[in-house]
């Protein structure tokens, strides 16, 4: 048997600033207000996070009659339904939002032109909470595609002002394809001024593209429920080269490797450096002796946290801001 020489990693991998804001609300929320909080919905699709924050205090639930009344909830970075929204307001729950604000800018999007009397066509996942979320802004008008056939069948029930909205997870070269398909069938369809799927969306594909032609397997760290982690994988087998997804280091197969000279190794938005850190081992284990970091762009953005959950490290106390429009605001 031969095995790896070299592991290839990926860059940029891991973590968005979409999910590291949505793990620090969780972990604020506790810090500040005290175990159990309660998040609705996985916080990130990735089952280490979760488990790591259920044993902070973090109790995930999907109903929110499983809440108790006063208590604090957060709702996940994928977003919620208005009705979602309504319902957790009347039942008196203390809440912040950790929805990506990614993903928020399409709410608002959806919302603005609505009231322009547009109908929508969403390109996404039917089940996937982020595509829940997005069409459950409006409680009618808005059009699920998930693929091009779709498309075809689709009947709003206006032409005149159509535009087309995406989950911001999905492979860039897929939503490209459907957006075609939407615009040969509707001309006039309006689109988004800035492509919907995300910076780190687009950021980890493109790195994908460059990895893999010259890797002999692609490893991809994400858990199943990942949709970006997911498309990874794809990706990397749709360009010719087998590839393989684990939620971690122990769902390696030591027959994977087999005859490979070179691992190339990526994670989707949601799934922690440390994961990729021990999965870097097992394959050094199997013979591998380096490791290289592909070059590839610096993401630097960082999402604000959500007014009353700035905390000053130095003395736990939270930050009272200061607003150029309203002067100091008390929290």
């Amino acid at each position: 048997m031969q095995a790896p020489q070299e592991i290839l990693l990926a860059e940029p991998r891991g973590f968005c600033a979409g999910v590291d804001r949505a793990i620090e609300i969780v972990e604020r929320a506790i810090q500040k207000f005290g175990a159990p909080i309660y998040v609705r919905h996985e916080i990130v699709h990735n089952t280490y996070v979760v488990n790591d924050l259920k044993a902070k205090g973090a109790i995930f639930i999907e109903e929110l009659s499983d809440v108790p009344p006063g208590a604090t909830l957060v709702f996940s970075a994928h977003g919620v339904s208005k009705a979602v929204q309504q319902e957790a307001e009347a039942r008196g729950f203390s809440i912040f939002d950790a929805t990506c604000p990614l993903v928020t800018k399409v709410h608002v999007e959806v919302a603005k032109l609505a009231k322009e009397g547009y109908e929508f066509i969403m390109i996404g996942h039917k089940g996937h909470p982020e595509v829940e979320g997005t069409m459950g802004q409006l409680d009618h008008g808005i059009h699920l595609v998930e693929d091009v056939a779709d498309v075809a069948r689709v009947q709003p029930a206006q032409t005149e002002k159509l535009a087309v909205v995406t989950q911001t997870t999905l492979s860039v070269d897929d939503a490209a394809e459907i957006s075609a398909a939407v615009r040969a069938r509707f001309p006039n369809v309006r689109e988004p001024k800035q492509q919907d799927i995300c910076y780190a969306t687009q950021n980890r594909q493109d790195a994908v593209k460059v990895l893999s032609p010259q890797v002999d397997v692609v490893i991809v760290v994400g858990s199943p429920t990942s949709s970006n982690s997911n498309r990874l994988r794809e990706l990397a087998a749709k360009l010719g080269t087998t590839a393989y997804m684990v939620d971690s280091a122990d769902e390696l197969r030591g027959e994977w490797f087999d005859g490979t000279a070179r691992v190339g190794l990526t994670a989707g938005a949601s799934a922690p450096e440390i994961l990729v850190q021990q999965v870097i081992d097992r394959i050094k284990a199997l013979g591998a002796v380096s490791v290289r970091t592909m070059a590839g762009i610096e993401e630097t953005i960082k999402f604000p946290l959500p007014k009353g959950l700035k905390i000053d490290a130095a003395t736990g106390l939270e930050i009272r801001e200061r607003t150029p429009e309203t002067g100091p605001s008390a929290h």
